[in-house]
């Protein structure tokens, strides 16, 4: 069984999410149908049959976060070395391919977000730099070719 690691904020915001999946999005989705199925003949009935389209699509994300909880393991990312990029840590570093610095932040499952610079801990990138100390050098395989990322520093929080 694989877990998934996540933060508690991790996990109560994929908790929040599903809730309102559940009691906000679904409710909806099945009045659609009901107010659809009033309306007569299905076969043609084009409300219907998207109403049935976006009932499964929800339920497909119901599942899939429901499976994230299950198999979630709530994660103090204080008690990882600071010394090196691991889990919750701010990584600083200098992309020697492009000759520019970038900063990362190795989070958990429901906090990524790869526009502000939060990279899942099962990313390639995270696992490419996890380990790695102030001063190392990265090699990650990407599908350009092989990303240089030099440690500049590693910070908490």
């Amino acid at each position: 069984m694989t877990r998934t690691f996540m933060t508690q904020t991790g996990y109560d915001k994929l908790r929040a999410e599903l809730e309102h999946m559940e009691h906000v999005e679904m409710p909806a989705i099945l009045e659609r149908l009901a107010t659809a199925r009033s309306e007569g003949d299905l076969s043609e009935n084009a409300e219907y049959h998207g109403a049935r389209e976006s009932q499964g699509m929800l339920e497909a994300k119901m599942n899939e976060l429901r499976y994230k909880l299950s198999q979630a393991e709530i994660v103090d990312e204080n008690t990882f070395p600071t010394d090196e990029v691991s889990f919750g840590c701010k990584v600083r570093v200098l992309n020697e391919n492009f000759g520019r610095e970038e900063t990362f932040m190795i989070v958990g499952e429901g906090e990524e977000d790869a526009l502000s610079g939060k990279i899942l801990v099962t990313s390639p990138l995270a696992i490419g730099l996890s380990g790695k100390k102030v001063g190392e050098t990265a090699e990650i395989q990407v599908p350009i070719g092989i990303l240089k990322l030099k440690i500049l520093e590693i910070s908490r929080g």
